[in-house]
């Protein structure tokens, strides 16, 4: 295989796509999209129509069968995810090349082809990240003046776009039998700009003249709106013309919905009810082959135990080239559109909603060979104006709270929000990790929504439910302090394949009526029997509501992330129980230096939180008046226990008729972004692998993978952890029960206020209480 960038057949098939051409050294900034070459839009691509069996199969067919093509009796017809193809990217070897130094770019120059031919002799990486470096060099000028984006963009998608592309039409030629003498890939279709009145061409991935069958062939989920608008004025043009867009993924609403309104435009003028433009999905996973990894490929240190290594996966490339805000994102996404021809940006960097980014899958881990995971997302409706951003801030989470449950003893997965108790919040230790500023936080968001769920200004809930709430003699509507808290609900998991499923992990709101020294005293009195009957009242009203919003809502996106990184965790516990793995250094060490409070939050304050829920205690979240026995009424409204993750595992029976083809997707996710069936959902893993030997003083400097304190990850001699426990040597595995449960994590055993509060949410005040005060109505 040639190692030039573009090699000229594949590099008009990149460039000659649509009705515009673009120029391989086309303008782009962060700020803006490639400029368009206009003198260069009328003239005709330079591009060689080829009958498909010719370029696909290597030999000509005599005859055109007649059931080529794909059908169109359908306008959508999803395909089961389960098929594979490879094709190869030798530049994705050099993701992990660093910017150029003055002194870098100044020796590279701009002549990469000299630095192309040197690697060709020598073989060796340097002279090709040397090559890289003419490369930008040549363009920056022009505007790639972001190295990291010229890397992937137009270098590495540069190189990708060709082959993944050429590999799926490959497949769907020969699936759909568009062979023989009838079927021509590459063609090239003239037709007139209806605004300007010049010549356009538009160049048709395979054609059937006969009929005037046009396919459109796309690994990805989206056809472009150039391609859309010159199949519009070519079914103008050409009143025999039909189309099919072929798509190898997940195919965007957006996209589908054009599709539609362009086949009711065509029924309606044509007068016809058969299908005249359709779409068919056929969703098949591009595993990229990257050959052999050098001293210049990214090892990602996330999930991986030993700080010297990393790891690799489509989870780790979709995060790093996700924006980290929406704006930044927009932009990247309208810059990686322009250069995803064959699709091997798939739906770009802002097609998946990191929002709901969650570990799904972890491998069993075994000692020396790292540690295989999945995570799940969904996808984003229209990633080009609402694109998903935030992916590295959301992987690097999921990541290090893993190593959090790993590393801490369970006794410390407490908060506490007590307005009597600003010395106990939360243990230090934890305190200083992201999993414990996310169960903080969610603490007092739970609090506030304990009081906005039962606001009657907002919700017919609240009005009923403060009509109904118990009265002191004087008429005062009055409830107990309650305290809430969030504690796991079994996780459904299952074992197989040498790892574990996390096919749900919900969450339950617990809540009760305190008592102790530690609770806060109220503001009106009730018996016995109110305070039962507002109990029950709370219980069937307001404790739904509130479980429903920290399993699903957005505010409460973080808490779902870090608890499913909790089960994984446990079941990495678990298995080094029975033999040691690379992570038994890490279990129970109660050392969480590796993973500390990052980005924005790196100067977090626990007390910050605790402040913010006392101005809610002492002042209220919100006020109100409402009339009861003649009298005006102004109310005012104003933790997480994670030190258990119980589990139950599904048996294979159900595992196979209720998620029939995980296993397969999970699998084939670790090597490229798949879709699960017909949902809406992608699966994108990673394995924390080995990398290569750096080689001695290799010049340019390859990319960096240990942190500045690298710590050993324990010695082989060490004794088996308790998974369940608080530390100590274990004599024997944890088992299961009878039926599946897996082993609990923490403690049964309460430690201190946990006993109370702590691990009752870490909530003894979160019981967002209320002051009343009232005033005569008017006549009263």
């Amino acid at each position: 295989m040639s190692t030039q960038l573009h090699q000229p057949a594949r590099r008009r098939r990149v460039w000659a796509r649509v009705t515009l051409a673009l120029t391989a050294a086309a303008v782009m900034t962060l700020t803006g999209l490639p400029g368009l070459q206009e003198a260069e839009a009328a003239k005709p691509p330079n591009v060689k129509p080829i009958r498909c069996d010719e370029k696909f199969l290597g030999r000509k067919v005599p005859a055109t069968p007649a059931n080529s093509g794909p059908p169109d009796g359908l306008p959508y017809d999803a395909w089961p995810n389960d098929e594979n193809y490879t094709y190869d990217n030798p530049a994705k070897a050099y993701d992990g090349v660093l910017p150029p130094t003055d002194a870098q770019r100044a020796a590279a120059g701009t002549d990469y082809r000299a630095w192309q031919r040197k690697y060709n002799r020598t073989k060796n990486p340097a002279d090709k990240v040397m090559e890289i470096y003419a490369r930008y060099n040549k363009q920056y000028a022009s505007g790639y003046k972001d190295f990291k984006r010229f890397l992937d963009v137009r270098y590495i998608g540069a190189y990708g776009n060709p082959y993944r592309g050429d590999a799926f039409e490959a497949r769907m030629v020969k699936k759909y039998n568009m062979v023989g003498p009838d079927w021509w890939c590459q063609d090239v279709i003239e037709y007139t700009d209806p605004e300007t009145g010049e010549k356009r061409y538009r160049v048709v991935d395979a054609h059937h003249r006969p009929s005037e069958r046009k396919v459109e062939i796309k690994s990805n989920g989206k056809i472009e709106d150039d391609q859309l608008k010159a199949d519009r004025q070519i079914a103008k043009e050409k009143p025999k013309s039909t189309f099919r867009y072929l798509t190898g993924a997940n195919t965007e609403q957006s996209t589908k919905d054009k599709i539609k309104q362009f086949d009711d435009d065509l029924k309606r003028d044509r007068g016809t009810a058969r299908t005249q433009a359709g779409v068919n999905e056929r969703r098949s996973n591009a595993i990229e082959r990257t050959q052999k990894p050098t001293s210049y490929t990214n090892f990602d240190k996330r999930f991986n135990p030993d700080p010297a290594k990393g790891g690799r996966g489509p989870i780790i490339d979709q995060a790093l080239r996700s924006g980290k805000t929406i704006e930044e994102a927009r932009r990247l996404q309208a810059i990686y559109n322009q250069n995803n021809s064959g699709g091997y940006f798939n739906r770009g960097p802002g097609g998946i909603d990191f929002s709901t980014l969650e570990i799904n899958y972890v491998g069993t881990p075994v000692k020396g060979k790292g540690l295989d995971y999945s995570m799940k997302a969904d996808y984003v409706k229209n990633p080009d104006e609402n694109p998903g951003y935030g992916g590295d801030a959301k992987l690097q989470l999921a990541s290090d709270a893993f190593f959090t449950w790993l590393a801490l003893t369970p006794d410390k997965f407490w908060v506490n929000l007590n307005p009597i108790r600003p010395d106990v919040i939360m243990d230090p230790e934890f305190a200083k990790t992201d999993a414990g500023r996310v169960l903080l936080e969610a603490d007092l968001t739970l609090k506030h929504d304990y009081a906005d769920s039962m606001n009657p200004d907002k919700y017919e809930r609240g009005e009923q439910f403060w009509r109904e709430v118990p009265r002191t003699p004087e008429g005062m509507p009055c409830l107990p302090i309650i305290r809430q808290w969030i504690t796991p609900q079994p996780a459904k998991v299952r074992e197989q394949d040498g790892g574990i499923y996390i096919l749900d992990a919900p969450l339950k709101v617990n809540m009760e009526v305190p008592t102790g020294p530690d609770v806060p005293a109220n503001s009106c009195e009730l018996t016995e029997a109110q305070t039962d009957q507002a109990e029950t009242l709370i219980r069937t009203m307001i404790q739904p509501e509130l479980e429903r919003r920290v399993n699903d809502e957005a505010s409460y996106a973080d808490l779902r992330r870090v608890y499913s990184s909790r089960v994984a965790a446990e079941y990495v516990r678990r298995q080094d129980a029975v033999e040691q793995t690379d992570f038994r250094g890490i279990i129970n060490s109660n050392d969480v230096k590796r993973w500390p409070l990052k980005g924005e939050n790196k100067d977090w304050d626990k007390k910050t939180v605790y402040d913010k829920y006392v101005d809610s205690f002492r002042n209220g979240d919100y006020e109100f008046e409402r009339v009861y026995d003649g009298k005006v009424w102004i109310l005012s409204m104003g933790g997480v226990d994670f030190s258990k993750a119980p589990k139950r595992d599904i048996g294979r029976t159900q595992f196979n008729s209720q998620y029939g083809g995980l296993d397969r997707t999970t699998r084939t996710s670790v090597q490229t972004e798949v879709t699960y069936q017909g949902s809406e959902t992608a699966y994108l893993g990673g394995s924390a692998a080995d990398q290569p030997t750096t080689p001695e003083n290799p010049t340019p400097t390859p990319t960096p993978t240990a942190p500045d304190d690298p710590k050993p990850t324990g010695s082989s001699s060490a004794p088996a952890p308790d998974p369940s426990g608080s530390g100590g040597d274990a004599t024997t595995p944890p088992g299961k029960d009878p039926q599946g449960d897996l082993a609990d994590t923490g403690s049964d055993t309460p430690v201190g206020l946990i006993a109370l509060a702590a691990a009752a949410l870490a909530a003894a005040g979160g019981a967002l209480t209320w002051w009343m005060r009232r005033r005569r109505a008017t006549g009263s």
